[in-house]
């Protein structure tokens, strides 16, 4: 499983390189909340996770980089990304990523779930821009935790409607698989 992390606006002020995980600080971050993990779920967040950054392509938890203020230039570090990617064998990948880095790179549609984040109020599903951060950080802790390993877009909706109300939309070979979550 490959799970696809956005950055933060929000970060950790630096005076010297440090863990990815460390810097970005914003809400799913805070959700996420990578210092309380296990051993375990650690070891399995580094092998998982993939954090498209706008200063440095594609980082893993515990790649060192340095605080920074930057928009991404998505047809700049399209080649950078891609080529990080390439070589990363997977058989499901679980795209959290905000819009603005979906663009940058484009996942296998067949093997990719994207998930989208909405919540009910007066009775109206609607996308809360913080809820569906702190929401994807959330599912992210949670599959990272999980005692089952996630292997299909199936798998992925067993875990994950444990903690939330949601629903599976298989892909049509075009667009991925969508994993519409409530948040709660």
């Amino acid at each position: 499983m490959l799970i696809l992390l956005p950055p933060s606006e929000k970060k950790v002020e630096t005076t010297h390189p440090s863990a990815a995980i460390n810097v970005y600080s914003g809400v799913l971050y805070q959700a996420l909340d990578w210092q309380s993990l296990s051993p375990a779920a650690k070891k399995r967040g580094e092998s998982a996770i993939a954090i498209v950054s706008a200063k440095y392509g594609l980082v893993r938890p515990g790649t060192k980089i340095e605080s920074y203020k930057a928009k991404i230039d998505n047809k700049a570090m399209a080649p950078i990304v891609d080529q990080a990617l390439a070589g990363i064998k997977t058989r499901l990948i679980i795209d959290c990523r905000s819009s603005t880095y979906k663009t940058v790179w484009r996942a296998p549609a067949e093997i990719t779930v994207e998930i989208k984040v909405s919540t009910v109020v007066e009775g109206v599903r609607t996308v809360v821009t913080h809820m569906s951060k702190k929401t994807r950080g959330e599912i992210t802790r949670w599959l990272l935790q999980s005692r089952s390993m996630v292997k299909t877009p199936e798998d992925l909706y067993a875990i994950v409607s444990e903690k939330y109300p949601c629903a599976l939309t298989p892909s049509d070979g075009v667009a991925p698989w969508v994993l519409e979550v409530i948040a709660v």
